[in-house]
């Protein structure tokens, strides 16, 4: 699949094709648990909450992204990006649908995974996609699918949002930059998580323009100052907000540095 998705050929075609992978990946293992089944209960929860919505969250992106781009309006940028976000606000209304086990999960918690991910203590009354569970009940527990979604649709999210920072950057970045203008001699010596961190922070904190930048605009400027390509940082930050401790790693070291920096001044 990542193969396919750094072809850079039409996105239908990337997504027919990752779309057949995906089911063929499913009905691989599907047979496999047929034939081997599980050896414990932690086994069974670890596939279905951890393996299986994996695949099938790829399998639920590329229909859905497939869906998207074929009805795209071919007009104006300003119609395209109003259509990019009325796609966000539905995935965003899934989440505020499910908002009870979309934290349980992004918290880690595993006091209730017997009954979520388990196909012999499902609870058809715990089932958010009925159906689904239903038309199989052999390969699905009541929860998995809905795992599956909320990645799929963390991947969405950012496809789309990167969409719509495509349609809106008329200029490129280095129209932007003044030629003249001498380079930083700032190089960022952490990782780039931490930054994407740092700008989260700064931007959510309304510390710069009263909380009005931008995150693109905030994430431009800093790869300016310290020579960096921060990569996808939209990516990335939802990976930090699916941290199962300590979501604020960096910014917590942070003031952990400056407090010793301190102390040690004061004796």
């Amino acid at each position: 699949m990542n193969t396919i998705e750094t072809d850079n050929g039409d996105v239908l075609i990337i997504a027919e094709k990752n779309i057949k992978e995906a089911k063929e990946v499913l009905n691989k293992v599907r047979l496999l648990i047929d034939k081997r089944g599980f050896k414990s209960f932690e086994e069974e929860i670890y596939f279905f909450k951890q393996i299986k919505p994996k695949i099938y969250s790829k399998l639920i992106y590329y229909l859905k992204l497939f869906t998207i781009e074929s009805k795209r309006p071919r007009s104006s940028k300003k119609t395209q990006v109003k259509y990019f976000n009325s796609h966000i606000d539905k995935l965003q209304t899934y989440f505020n649908d499910n908002l009870e086990f979309y934290h349980y999960y992004r918290r880690g918690s595993t006091i209730f995974d017997r009954q979520y991910f388990t196909r012999k203590n499902s609870d058809l009354r715990l089932h958010p996609d009925t159906f689904h569970f239903l038309s199989d009940e052999q390969f699905s527990t009541s929860h998995d699918s809905t795992v599956a979604m909320i990645l799929a649709y963390d991947m969405l999210i950012v496809y789309l949002k990167k969409e719509i920072d495509k349609l809106e950057n008329k200029n490129n970045m280095e129209a932007t930059v003044n030629p003249f203008q001498k380079q930083s001699r700032l190089f960022w010596t952490a990782n780039k998580t931490d930054l994407i961190e740092l700008i989260y922070a700064l931007q959510s904190s309304g510390a710069i323009n009263s909380g009005t930048a931008d995150i693109k605009e905030m994430a431009m400027a800093c790869e300016q100052l310290f020579n960096i390509d921060l990569g996808d940082y939209y990516r990335t930050y939802l990976e930090i907000r699916s941290r199962k401790t300590n979501q604020t790693k960096f910014l917590d070291k942070m003031k952990d540095s400056l407090v010793t920096r301190m102390v040690s001044a004061d004796e």
